[in-house]
């Protein structure tokens, strides 16, 4: 019988593979569980939305990722529930009993009760998603190209994206070169003045966290994309045929991507502790469940305050630090040595609005354009798994850099 402490990770997104990386040589056994037998990387879904890449791209399997690492095994199920009293993890009708647990399960797409834009709206949280994206906005395409009545085919030629955070300024300036440098060759015969690229932001300016020179550095290059941009618009319904806002008016429109929000895991409602803002999970300063220090909780699904009172971004780069925090306590506890508190440290901004253009604040710098963009392209090649997703990727923008020809035009039932 296996006597080594059980430490089980659930989910194998940015958190989960980080803590299990970093528990590689530890005295242990653990169990890495996720629904999926990928690990995705969620910052290029978009991507694969706008036709760019191919989701085999962006994803790789778990197993051949940790193949050499012997104290790890990879069970791939849905954790539908915890006990933290008798520490066990429920998993599709089975039990899985741990030592120290730690829970890496993510976020979903926020739509704020808005039930008419959750069941119509098309969203970037997933594979499946992403690839209904494409499908959609080249469907809408092949419509309008047999479309008569110049109404109804400017409705199908209205995209429009909501949330002017980092995912919907990359969604927008992507959509609108893939229209405009790519599908316009497609479409020889289309009059592109009826199409329509809007990004839809309820307050009054994009990138709330960025700063104020960025954020006016978005808007005009967002601008010269032709993205039209409206603030202080807050979307009330959508039927998939016309946008209605709050103050009554309506837009017809067969498309809208959503990008205005993000919330914690469907798990957390059922974990029985303490949550905060969007469903997040209030741990103590070490990451850990009160009351249970054998269990700690990372990335999107933990509220963990910033010096400053609020609550840190839902971001890759916060689930990956705090994943190696919760991976160094488990070892200290394992010596029986007290818990460290995390810190974040803040590694910069960046985002991408399409060909040689990005925005970067770096190392207390903050820069825009080619240089930024080539920054970006660089960084994201770097984080993806796998060198032949590394390669593929790098030749397929190269590609599309310099013929102005996305690859993955696909219309697909995947």
């Amino acid at each position: 019988m296996n006597t080594l402490p059980h430490v089980v990770i659930v989910g194998a997104g940015f958190g989960g593979m980080e803590a299990a990386r970093r528990l590689a040589r530890a005295p242990i056994r653990i169990t890495l569980i996720d629904r999926r037998n990928y690990h995705l990387f969620q910052p290029l879904l978009y991507q694969v939305a706008i036709a760019g890449l191919a989701p085999a791209q962006i994803a790789y399997p778990v197993r051949p990722i940790f193949r050499r690492q012997k104290n790890l095994t990879f069970v791939m199920g849905e954790v539908t529930g915890v006990d933290f009293e008798k520490r066990y993890v429920k998993m599709d009708g089975s039990f899985l009993a741990y030592d120290h647990l730690i829970l890496a399960v993510g976020g979903r797409t926020n739509f704020f009760g808005l039930q008419s834009i959750e069941q119509h709206a098309l969203q970037l949280k997933n594979i499946e998603s992403a690839v209904e994206a494409r499908n959609h906005l080249l469907e809408m395409f092949e419509l309008a190209a047999r479309e008569p009545d110049a109404e109804k085919r400017g409705a199908l030629l209205t995209f429009v994206v909501v949330g002017g955070g980092p995912t919907g300024v990359e969604t927008a300036g992507a959509l609108s070169e893939l229209i405009r440098l790519v599908l316009a060759k497609d479409y020889p015969r289309m009059n592109l003045t009826d199409v329509r690229v809007l990004l839809l932001e309820a307050g009054d300016h994009l990138m709330g966290n960025y700063p104020d020179g960025l954020r006016k550095a978005t808007f005009d290059l967002l601008h010269r994309k032709h993205v039209d941009i409206q603030f202080n618009t807050a979307v009330a319904e959508y039927d998939g045929q016309a946008v209605t806002f709050k103050d009554g008016t309506l837009l017809p429109a067969r498309t809208l991507i959503w990008t205005a929000g993000v919330k914690a895991a469907e798990l957390t409602d059922r974990l029985g502790v303490e949550l905060a803002g969007l469903g997040r999970v209030r741990v103590e300063s070490t990451l850990q469940v009160a009351g249970h220090p054998e269990a700690f909780i990372v990335g999107d699904a933990a509220y963990v305050e910033n010096g400053g009172g609020q609550p840190l971004p839902m971001l890759a780069t916060v689930a990956v630090q705090q994943a190696r925090t919760a991976a160094e306590n488990v070892r200290s506890a394992l010596k029986g040595r007290a818990p460290q508190p995390f810190h974040y440290r803040d590694p910069g901004l960046l985002a991408t609005i399409g060909r040689n253009a990005a925005v970067a604040r770096l190392g207390g710098l903050s820069f825009s354009g080619f240089i930024a963009w080539m920054i970006w392209v660089a960084l994201h090649i770097y984080r993806l798994i796998g060198f032949r997703n590394r390669l593929v990727v790098l030749i397929n923008w190269a590609w599309d850099y310099f013929f102005y020809d996305s690859q993955v035009r696909l219309i697909t039932k995947e």
